[in-house]
């Protein structure tokens, strides 16, 4: 259960300025990388800023979940949900210029479809990309040899407790033990549709399954004009336990912040970071010259030597346009 899971104790954080410190603490490791080897300076224009990986961060997030929301055969929930905690996770201690969210992002689904036991084969996987046979072999080429690295990055916590179950529960409980609420399947397109918007903010990283789960109902019963807060204080019994009650509250309140103030990459913007990252992963800055380490792999004759040019020849435009 998740109170004794790696989540909780490896993977939930106290605030957004500790999320802020480890996406600066990957940049800065980074860039002395890049320093050490002579590759950059650390003041280099052309290395990107804590900000600025944030911000590619967000638009390949938004590419990841596009991908699995046209995903043939439908993708479960908990499987996207999944993905989506995998590439946060992991750009949480590794950054864009050493590691290229394109190709992140396809292994985080595909592993996620492993965990969660949604059986797809790895044609099918690729078979959803927008690409030609050579070009879907090459893709998947690099997913498995990313895998391990995918894992051993995420320190092999590979369980995701998502809000989705407790979401379900949280109906089950208003159905059985709350009359005051007639149909309590009216509160769930809007709770839908706040659980997909939360999933794109920091909120997976600060806050429990229940919490999230509990919030888009209640927010979806606001919005509804219906009061449950006889819910909350009689069968959630927190009638009594007041310092509960207003963590609780405390907590929606910051759910709603990150929702509210969450802004998406403008397309401009999206457009001159991704010249900065592919000059980044060019040939006279990548740090990953040698492919062993970079794919996380120790066996010589398990790789396959490519130039830095054959691996990068399927690009953004490959993966299927959901819009």
């Amino acid at each position: 259960m998740y109170h004794s899971s790696t989540q909780r104790r490896h993977w939930t954080f106290r605030s957004e300025e500790e999320l802020g410190r480890c996406r600066a603490d990957a940049n800065r490791k980074f860039r002395c990388k890049a320093v050490a080897c002579g590759k950059a300076r650390q003041s280099d224009s052309l290395l990107l800023e804590p900000r600025e990986e944030l911000a590619i961060c967000k638009y390949y997030e938004r590419k990841l979940l596009d991908f699995c929301s046209v995903f043939k055969p439908a993708m479960p929930r908990s499987v996207v949900g999944t993905a989506t905690m995998y590439f946060k996770r992991f750009y949480l201690n590794n950054s864009v210029m050493e590691y290229h969210p394109r190709i992140i992002m396809l292994t985080c689904a595909f592993l996620a479809c492993k965990v969660d036991e949604f059986n797809v084969s790895s044609a099918q996987f690729v078979g959803n990309l927008r690409e030609n046979p050579p070009g879907q072999e090459k893709a998947l080429e690099q997913i498995l040899e990313y895998e391990l690295l995918l894992i051993q990055q995420l320190n092999f916590h590979l369980i995701v407790h998502n809000p989705y179950r407790p979401f379900e529960g949280f109906l089950i409980d208003l159905k059985t033990r709350y009359p005051l609420l007639e149909n309590p399947e009216v509160l769930r397109k809007t709770a839908d549709d706040f659980l997909t918007r939360v999933a794109l903010t920091d909120a997976y990283l600060l806050f429990t399954p229940s919490q999230i789960a509990l919030t888009a109902i209640l927010s979806s019963a606001s919005r509804a004009g219906i009061n449950m807060e006889s819910y909350l204080s009689e069968c959630l019994a927190l009638k009594e336990n007041r310092t509960s009650l207003s963590q609780l509250l405390d907590g929606m309140k910051c759910m709603k912040n990150l929702i509210k103030k969450y802004e998406p990459p403008r397309p401009e913007e999206v457009a001159a970071l991704k010249q900065k990252l592919e000059k980044c992963h060019s040939s006279e800055l990548a740090l990953n010259a040698n492919v062993k380490k970079r794919k996380g792999y120790e066996d010589d004759e398990y790789i396959t030597k490519k130039s830095k040019m054959d691996e990068e020849e399927w690009t953004d435009d490959d993966l299927v346009d959901s819009l």
